[in-house]
């Protein structure tokens, strides 16, 4: 009697578990006909999670340039010239920012058709209010238009702060600005457009580009490249010492850099997702081995590693990953941070010195040339073979997307260097490059903005 007893109340548990299954699997097409029906009234939906990674994304990437460029680019200078590079950043930012919401945006992502600008609609920010959305990754997921302003905001702050470096120390306050307006205006906006928005040119090739190998670090490259031959070398390179005046700055900048680098590149999924911590690995992966790769390097070159090297590798690894990191895998992301490492040394310890021009502080050997491995090799690590997210080309194959990366730097490196060696020169005429010789030799500190960085 008693194991009936429990046999007849075993039967009465299993009873109860199944019930709430049967009845759930009876309820799933109702139920889903309950969230269609939902998702038609409601339309497109913003979570607040996706907000909250973007805005913290977007002060994560000023945090890149105030301090971090700032900080990186000034312990990289003489003494004399800190607080020059402070100011032409933080300028540069603001002066961004500013251009940005009046067309910036507009030219940029204003919803036009054209393959090479977004058009005069959202000048002003026209039209734009906090309930107009921007689209995500996903169908039926948006962001305020706001935080996306915001984010792309702080792309454009930085990019033509970047070119700074190539003629550190040399070139007059208000050349730089209103290069920099210039260059963002007819270089920057549309590389942006190309490259991002869903009617460009280079977006409608297939070329992946996650967060900017083309449209930050190659476009501004280029344009380093460019204004280091027309401003001309330093007075007294070669024969003056022109050593980082403080390595303790370079290398806080330089962490400061690779911080808020997150937000860059995990940003630039505009979503807190699985492809968010994609790019966030990635980022972590690339740049250590691009450290590694730079210190083994030096040490087989030199005999030791130096701080200054170590500091290169890891922009180079973090400027290189930049357009690969959500597409490609772990193991990929490794091998492009020691690839650009090789390349970014060759170029910044070799090719200069041969060719002999002045690009102070590396703009090029890094940036662009760390930019162009990232842009070409994202069509190779993108493979599904190699732990990649997979090929958006047409066609599907590695060959494909190999060429459309190859075909969106080249555009790049044309757009971006005639265009810079043009806007250099109506500058130059405009309000003149470079400070006159005495200037220069006192430092841009006391002769740009009548202060010092530092006192006796």
């Amino acid at each position: 009697m008693s194991n009936l007893k429990k046999l007849s109340g075993l039967a009465a548990m299993l009873a109860a578990l199944a019930l709430p299954a049967l009845a759930q699997d009876a309820a799933a097409p109702a139920a889903e006909g309950v969230a269609e029906a939902v998702a038609e009234v409601v339309g497109d939906v913003t979570d607040k999670g996706d907000v909250a990674w973007m805005m913290i994304s977007s002060v994560l990437v000023l945090f890149m340039v105030v301090p971090g460029l700032a900080l990186f680019y000034g312990g990289l200078v003489r003494a004399k010239n800190m607080l020059s590079v402070l100011m032409q950043c933080t300028v540069i930012a603001a002066l961004m920012m500013v251009i940005w919401v009046l067309y910036g945006y507009s030219f940029a992502f204003g919803g036009g058709t054209s393959a090479f600008w977004g058009g005069t609609a959202k000048m002003f920010l026209s039209g734009v209010t906090p309930d107009t959305t921007a689209a995500t990754f996903t169908d039926g997921v948006v962001l305020p238009e706001y935080v996306f302003i915001a984010f792309q905001m702080t792309f454009a702050a930085i990019t033509p702060a970047l070119i700074i470096g190539a003629f550190a120390e040399r070139i007059k306050f208000s050349g730089v600005l209103l290069f920099s307006a210039l260059w963002a205006t007819f270089i920057y906006f549309p590389i942006a457009h190309m490259v991002w928005d869903a009617s460009g040119l280079i977006f409608n090739m297939g070329a992946i580009d996650f967060a900017g190998g083309t449209v930050v670090h190659i476009n501004a490259g280029i344009a380093a490249l460019m204004a280091s031959l027309v401003v001309g070398p330093r007075i007294g390179l070669g024969k003056d010492m022109m050593a980082p005046h403080s390595m303790t700055l370079t290398m806080v900048g330089a962490a400061m850099l690779w911080v808020g680098w997150f937000g860059f590149n995990a940003g630039s999924n505009l979503e807190a997702t699985a492809g968010a911590t994609l790019a966030l690995l990635n980022t972590f992966l690339a740049t250590a081995a691009a450290i590694l790769a730079w210190c083994v390097i030096e040490a087989m070159a030199r005999g030791k590693a130096s701080g200054l090297g170590a500091a290169s590798g890891m922009v180079a690894g973090l400027v290189a990953i930049t357009p690969a990191c959500g597409t490609t895998g772990p193991m990929g992301a490794l091998i492009l941070g020691v690839v650009a490492s090789l390349a970014c040394y060759f170029f910044v310890s070799v090719v200069k010195n041969s060719f002999g021009y002045d690009d102070s502080l590396d703009v090029f050997g890094i940036h662009g040339i760390g930019g162009i491995v990232g842009a070409i090799g994202t069509g190779i690590l993108a493979a599904e073979s190699l732990g990649g997210t997979g090929f958006i080309t047409e066609a599907g194959t590695m060959g494909s997307q190999v060429m459309a990366q190859i075909k969106a730097v080249l555009i790049t490196i044309v757009w971006s260097g005639v265009g810079s060696l043009i806007l250099l020169y109506v500058t130059k005429a405009i309000t003149g490059l470079r400070v006159s010789a005495d200037d220069e030799r006192g430092g841009l500190d006391q002769s740009a903005h009548g202060e010092s960085a530092y006192h006796s």
